[in-house]
C-alpha cells in the first residue's frame, strides 16, 4: 500500500528538469534587460531638452483705481404722457412722432366752438355789467342811487366777469399744449377721434438731463457721498463713459434686498442716451495704492483654482494665485505673486511645470 503512493521515476525526473530551467531563464531575462539599460544609459545621460521661448512680463505693483460697481437704469428728469383734461373731438393734430418741440406749443386741438359762443356771450355780459357799475357809481356820487344799488352793480360785474374768465379756461383745455421743451414720443391719436379726458396722446420727453437710478449692498452705505462722482456705462454705447453726479440717497433701507436706492444726475447734451437704458454705475473710490495687474492670458483656470507659470531659474514653476476684478484685458491678482515675478503670459500650452524656458527678447518689459 505505501509503494502505490510513492511518484514515478519520469515524474521525479520532469520535476526536477523544471526546478533547473527557471533559474537559467531568469538569469538570461535579466542579463538582456542590463544590456539594454546599459546601451540607454548614454543616451538618456547625453538628451537635454530643449527651452521653450514663452513671452513674460516682470510684475511691478501700480497704483489702481477704484470703483464700486453698481447696475441701474436711466430715467429723464422731465417725462409725461400727454392726455387731454376734458372730453372732445380732434379737429387739429399740430405736431408729428418724434419732433422735438419748445414749451407751449400747441399739439392737439378738440372741437370748441361752443364753448367760443359762450365765451362771446360772457364777455357781452360782463361789459354790460361794467356800464351798469359805472352809471351806478356816478348816481350815487349825486345821491341819485343808493349805496345798495352800487353794490349789487359791483357784484353782477365781478360774477360777468368770473364767468368769462371760467369759459375761457374751457377753452384752452381743449388745446393740448407742450409743457416743457422735449421730444414727442409716437402719435397715438388721429383726426376726428373722440376722446375722453385721461387718453393718451403722446408722450413728451426732455432728453437734456437724465437721472441714473441704482441701488448697492446696505454694507456699501458709508462709501456713498452726496455729489459724488459715478462714471455711467450702458452696452449701447460700448467704451464710453459718462460723468455723472449723485443727487439723491434714499434714506430707507430697502426690507427685502437690504439695499439702498441712490440716484445720479447726467447731462445729456447730444441726446445719445434715452430713458430706460440699462447701465453699470461706478462708483468713484479712493485708489489703491499698490497692485499687481497680469494679462488675462496668464491665468490658467483648474480644478484646484487659478494658478500662473513663473519663471524661476530658467524654468516654469506653477504658482496658485487668488484672482480679483478684471480691468480690460488684465486682471488684478490678490495673493500668489510679488514684484519682481516674472510671469509667462504666452506660449504656457508648450510648457511642462519644471521643464526649461526662455523669455523672448520681446517680452521684456514690465507691463502690456
Amino acid at each position: 500500500m505505501t509503494d502505490t503512493l510513492r511518484p514515478l521515476p519520469d515524474t521525479r525526473h520532469r520535476l526536477a528538469s523544471v526546478v533547473i530551467a527557471i533559474p537559467i531563464l531568469a538569469s538570461v531575462f535579466a542579463g538582456i534587460y542590463l544590456w539594454r539599460q546599459a546601451r540607454l544609459a548614454p543616451a538618456v545621460a547625453g538628451h537635454v531638452r530643449p527651452s521653450i521661448e514663452v513671452s513674460a512680463i516682470t510684475i511691478e505693483p501700480e497704483p489702481l483705481p477704484q470703483s464700486l460697481e453698481a447696475t441701474g437704469s436711466l430715467q429723464a428728469v422731465q417725462e409725461l404722457t400727454l392726455a387731454p383734461e376734458v372730453a372732445g373731438r380732434v379737429v387739429a393734430i399740430r405736431f408729428e412722432a418724434g419732433m422735438a418741440v419748445e414749451a407751449g406749443m400747441p399739439l392737439v386741438e378738440l372741437y370748441d366752438a361752443p364753448e367760443r359762443a359762450q365765451r362771446a356771450e360772457a364777455v357781452s355780459r360782463a361789459q354790460f355789467a361794467r356800464l351798469q357799475l359805472d352809471r351806478s357809481r356816478r348816481l350815487v356820487a349825486t345821491d341819485a342811487a343808493t349805496q345798495q344799488l352800487l353794490d349789487q352793480r359791483v357784484t353782477e360785474q365781478e360774477q360777468a366777469e368770473a364767468a368769462a374768465e371760467r369759459i375761457e379756461a374751457l377753452i384752452s383745455q381743449k388745446t393740448i399744449r407742450a409743457p416743457f421743451a422735449g421730444l414727442l414720443g409716437i402719435r397715438r391719436v388721429n383726426l376726428g377721434q373722440y376722446v375722453n379726458p385721461g387718453d393718451a396722446l403722446t408722450t413728451l420727453t426732455a432728453l437734456d438731463r437724465l437721472y441714473a437710478n441704482f441701488t448697492v449692498p446696505q454694507q456699501d452705505l458709508s462709501k456713498l457721498v452726496l455729489g459724488g462722482e459715478v462714471t455711467v456705462r450702458t452696452d449701447a454705447y460700448p467704451g464710453q463713459d459718462f460723468a455723472a453726479r449723485i443727487n439723491a440717497i434714499e434714506p430707507l433701507v430697502q426690507h427685502d434686498t437690504r439695499n439702498v436706492r441712490v440716484q445720479a444726475t447726467l447731462g445729456n447734451p447730444d441726446r445719445k442716451l434715452r430713458p430706460g437704458l440699462y447701465v453699470t454705475v461706478g462708483i468713484a473710490q479712493p485708489p489703491r495704492p499698490s497692485a499687481i495687474l497680469v494679462p488675462a492670458t496668464a491665468i490658467q483656470t483648474g480644478a484646484s483654482g487659478d494658478s500662473v507659470l513663473v519663471v524661476r531659474d530658467g524654468k516654469a514653476a506653477p504658482v496658485p494665485v487668488t484672482t480679483g476684478q478684471r480691468r480690460g484685458d488684465r486682471i488684478v491678482v490678490e495673493a500668489g505673486l510679488s514684484s519682481g515675478d516674472v510671469v509667462i503670459t504666452n506660449g504656457q500650452l508648450r510648457v511642462q511645470p519644471g521643464g526649461p524656458v526662455s523669455v523672448g527678447a520681446s517680452a521684456a518689459a514690465s507691463r502690456p
